[in-house]
This record gives structure tokens, sequence and C-alpha cells, in this order.
């Protein structure tokens, strides 16, 4: 068996396609447990879960229910044989199985909630998207309910709407303001939203909206937003600030509103709008898929530092999205009367900083709230304040935006948000690429429900809050060994990589993490062979291993061009189970291959 590739329209060259054996320490796991043997019954399987820790309190039932579907995998798509006729695990099949994403995940409760779900919301990292109703970049894009139904199936749990009058001032667009993105009605978004909120997660979906609305319309909203949800509307009791935000689990399959206090709608002014032309020159360069995925994510201590050295840089010459609040004094005492209903059905209520930043951090104990900053905004504030950001977070929640040059729909290093404990790192779903990775594999975590609970030390008080400018010691290592890879030569055509010999792949290893933690290491590449075996180990020392993420990206090497992507995967390093494992890997979109997957192994020290 091989593949034959034409060179040079005379030339043939066929390479010859043999399936990799098992590795050597997969051959010493079943000798082990096999007791020297060539067949694993029931018993042996048993001792090998048990040793792997990746199963608890194995009962018999459960053995056998694994050994069967071992064997249903093994003679998948052909007759199935009686089951007497295979009563024992051979090598080969306990190597299929340890190569199985489906049988030997990489994860903990690949599919289970397991965190505490009882804590307020404020002790929560919240899946949290920005502009959650953009198509594309944020200045031409269409507006469509499409990305919110994406998002909600992935798992996000905040959903971010900007409300504009439409063109006759008697209803409700959703589109990004002063830009040339075309609308879509506030009732199409509202109705897709109560659809498909709990495909994903039984956990509440924040709806955060950025009002640009005069009261007649506030109230519009308001009677729009009762009729779609009905029951599974969510708001106080009354019209009082919360001092405490209810939990995820008192909420579940509920829905909330989060906006700013409802103020005056004021119209944009000409000059205000963007032309076409202006559009095009600031997307400017690097704006194709290619240079999205190919760009490393900056480490956010550099941004913090850049952010201090450019602190005037934004004040008049960038736009950030979010900066409704900063409207002339004058334009603010226009304000008519307040909705009423409207205002009562805000869960919680948010605001941006007035004054300077420091002030805005301020926990008030009688009220809990959002902030809203930019990425540019956290990063000024967060290099001499950071325990103060941490200490809000503990009651208050903090958003982090994309600042308003991201017009491809970039997105940022979100450790610099949840190192301090920001529960809303909102992120452009749409903006494929390295960082997004990190906020699919980080939501992989606790179940994929879109909530996962901030880890002890950003929430503690005593002796001292967590201050994340300071160094930490190594707190543990992972060791990572990456064995081999399969999948390609059915997921991809065979001129795929290469049109003239298989591909020479190669696999990038690494953390993301703080910046003492980050690091990416790779293997040597495998020449010619669509099946590669690397046999190689990496270690990575560990400062705060509780929010670290591992990241596996496999590529190929071309001498003469841009080396391809062959599949990435982003796991959070808590839930990681030690052994032997199959790592699924997934496309520049985070959807999941076919057949495309690692053998790899975790061990902790």
């Amino acid at each position: 068996m091989g593949t034959t590739y034409k060179c040079c329209l005379i030339f043939k060259r066929r390479f010859h396609a043999r399936d990799a054996p098992p590795p050597e320490d997969v051959r010493a796991l079943f000798s082990l447990h096999a007791g020297g043997g060539p067949h694993m019954g029931a018993d042996g399987l048993r001792r090998y879960l048990d040793a792997t820790g990746g199963h608890h309190q194995v009962d018999d039932a459960e053995v056998e229910r694994l050994l069967e579907q071992i064997r249903l995998q093994q003679h998948q798509g052909r007759a199935r044989l009686p089951r007497l006729a295979r009563p024992l695990l051979a090598l080969d099949d306990f190597h299929r199985y340890l190569f199985s994403h489906d049988l030997n995940p990489p994860l903990r409760h690949p599919a289970q909630v397991h965190h505490d779900m009882t804590r307020p919301l404020s002790h929560y990292f919240i899946y949290t998207g920005h502009n959650s109703y953009l198509t594309g970049n944020q200045l031409s894009s269409d507006c469509s309910d499409v990305p919110i139904i994406k998002a909600l199936q992935r798992g996000v749990r905040v959903i971010e709407l900007d409300m504009w009058p439409n063109s006759t001032k008697d209803d409700i667009n959703i589109l990004h303001g002063r830009t040339l993105t075309t609308p879509v009605s506030l009732i199409k978004c509202l109705i897709s939203i109560k659809e498909y909120a709990f495909v994903a997660s039984p956990y509440p979906v924040i709806i955060t909206l950025e009002d640009h609305l005069p009261s007649e319309l506030q109230e519009k909203v308001a009677k729009m937003v009762l009729e779609v949800f009905g029951d599974i509307l969510y708001y106080p009791p009354d019209s009082n600030h919360l001092k405490e935000f209810p939990s995820p689990e008192q909420l579940k399959g509920r829905v909330l509103l989060s906006t700013k206090p409802p103020k005056e709608y004021l119209e944009a002014k000409a000059d205000d709008t963007m032309k076409e032309g202006d559009a095009d020159l600031h997307l400017g360069k690097g704006a194709n898929d290619d240079a999205a995925w190919g760009k490393e994510v900056p480490d956010f201590q550099t941004e913090i530092q850049s952010a201090k050295k450019h602190d005037d840089d934004a004040s008049g010459h960038q736009r950030d999205d979010d900066d409704d609040d900063d409207e002339e004094e004058e334009e603010q005492q226009m304000q008519p009367h307040i909705a009423p209903q409207y205002k009562h059905l805000i869960t919680i209520r948010a605001g941006k900083p007035k004054g300077s930043l420091a002030d805005a951090l301020k926990s008030d104990p009688e009220k809990a709230r959002r902030l809203s900053l930019s990425e540019q905004q956290l990063a000024k504030v967060a290099e001499d304040h950071a325990t103060e950001i941490v200490r809000f977070t503990q009651r208050n929640i903090l958003r982090i935006y994309p600042k308003g040059t991201r017009v491809t729909s970039s997105n940022y290093n979100p450790f610099i948000g949840w190192v301090h404990g920001a529960q809303m790192v909102a992120f452009n779903m749409q903006g494929y690429g390295r960082a997004l990775w990190l906020m699919h594999g980080f939501y992989k975590a606790n179940g994929g429900c879109g909530y996962v609970k901030k880890p002890d030390f950003l929430m503690q008080t005593e002796p001292q809050v967590f201050d994340p400018r300071e160094p930490q010691p190594v707190k543990k290592t992972l060791k990572v060994k990456v064995y081999m890879g399969d999948g390609w030569r059915m997921d991809f055509k065979q001129t795929h990589f290469d049109q003239y010999s298989p591909p020479d792949f190669y696999t990038r290893v690494g953390i993301a993490g703080v910046p003492a933690d980050s690091v990416m290491k790779k293997t040597k590449a495998i020449e010619d062979n669509w099946m590669p075996v690397w046999e190689e180990e990496f270690s990575f020392p560990l400062t705060v291993p509780e929010i670290a993420l591992l990241r596996v990206e496999v590529h190929e090497y071309d001498m003469s061009e841009k080396d391809d992507f062959g599949g990435q995967t982003v796991l959070p390093v808590s839930e990681l189970r030690p052994g032997i494992r199959a790592v699924a890997l997934f496309d520049r979109k985070g959807n999941k291959y076919n057949n495309v997957k690692l053998l790899m192994r975790f061990e902790f020290a």
C-alpha cells in the first residue's frame, strides 16, 4: 500500500504507507497490565484504568461496556463478530483504544459540570462575546443573527447587542454605529437568542446592551424583551441595585440584561459617519486568515508596559466602540425622562469609569455592578493598581473589550483579563486566530458550560490580595510527550500539503498563561509521512497552573513557502488526565477534524 505523486509531468514517485507500530511506552503498559501475556482481559483493563487515575471506582459493568466499545470500534464497517469470538484485547486493540479520542479523551469530565455553581456570578469567568452580531470586520461587514446562534452553540454565555433607531426612528436595529455595517433587527436577534440560549449549556445567558435609543424606543425594547423571553427573563424584584449577584445555579435557564442606566439617544453627527473609502484604508494589510492564525499572541506584560508608555495615545485619536459615556456635558443635560419599565429589567447595571480609573475600581458594599474597560485601559491601570483590580472583581463584574483599532475583528491576549480576575473577557468570535483558540480552549473546562469558577487565589483577601505583578514560585511541572499523529490522509486531499510528496509534519507544544509560564517548543519535522512518529518529550514548569492552557499545533514544513497548517487544540491544564491520551485537533475556526489526532502523554511532577 502506498501513494503515488506526479513529478515534472513525466515521472511518478511512489511512497510506501505503513501504519506506525505501537510506541514502546504503549507496549510496556500493555505488558504490565496483561501480566506479560499476549492478551488483556477485563481484570487487566481495570488495573490499567485504576493506575492511570482516569476512572474512579470502575466496576465490572463499566469495564465490560468499555471492552464492548473497543470491540465495536475495531470492527466498525465490517460484519460484527460474535461477542465470544474476541473476549480479550490484543496489543493492537489496546493501542487503538488509547488512540481513540471518543474512548480516551485528554480531559477529565469532558461533558460534565463539576465546579461549585452556587457562588455569586462574580466568582466565575464567563464566556463572553463582543459585537456578537457582526459576521466579519468592524467597519463594513453584515450584521446578522447567525454569528449569535453560532456563539450560543459553542457555549458563549454573554451576547452583546448595539441598539440604534432605524431610519424612520420607529424601530430598533442592531449594528455597529457610525460604520458601514448593514443592520439586523433587534427582534430577530432576540428570537434567535431565545431559541438557542440553552442548546450548549443550561446556565444563564447575559445580554449586554449598548443603548443608543430615545426613551420611547427604550419602552419598545422593554416590551419586546418581555414578549420574547417571558418567564425565562430574570430581573430583580425591585428596582434597587443588587448587593450581591445571584449564582449560576440560581439562574439556570434564565436570561439577564446588563447595560448602563438609560440616557437620551444622541444622533451621530454627519462628520462622525465613516465613508466607505475610509473603511478600506483602515482595514489595511493582514486581514486574511493566514495573517490572523500566523500571528503569535503577544505577552500581556509587554502590552502593560506599552500602555504605560503610550497612555496619552487614545485620548483624542482612537475610538473605542464602547465610549459613548464621553458625550459633551451640555448634551447630557438634554436627557428626558427614563423609560421606567426598561430600567426595571436591568439586572447587571453597568458603567464606564468616571474620573480616574483608580476611582472606578472602588467597590461599594451596597451595590454590585459591572465596569467596562478596553484592553488598553486595563493594561494602563494594571501597571499601578493590579491588586485593586483583583479586589474589585471579587464582588463586582469587570468586562474587558477589544481596543477600537481592531477593525479586522482581531483579538488580544485574554490572560491580561483573567489574571486580574476579570469575568467578562469579551472576544470577537469571528476573529479567528491564536488568541481565539485560547478562548475556545479555556472554556472547555467545567464541561464546556461557559462558566469556569475562578481559582481560590483570585478570591482570597487574607493574608493579602493576589498581586499579578509579583513573581510566583513553581507549583508543579507538566511533562508532555508527543508520540505520533494520524488522520490527515482521511481529512485532506493527497496533494493538500505538497504537490510532489507526502507531508513533513512537526508539532509545536507549549503553555499559554502568565508571562513566566508562557513558552512554545517544537518537535523535529518527519519527512514524507502521513502518520508521523516523533517520540519527543517536553517539560513546562508552571507558576500559575490553575489558569494555564496547553497549546498544541501541527504544521507541515515547507522549504520554499510558509509552513502549512495541520491542526491545533488548546486544553486547560487543570483538567488534563495524566497518562497516554488521544488528542483531537481542530481547524483554524475551531471546528473539530473528523480524524486528525495526536497520541500524547501527560505527567505532573
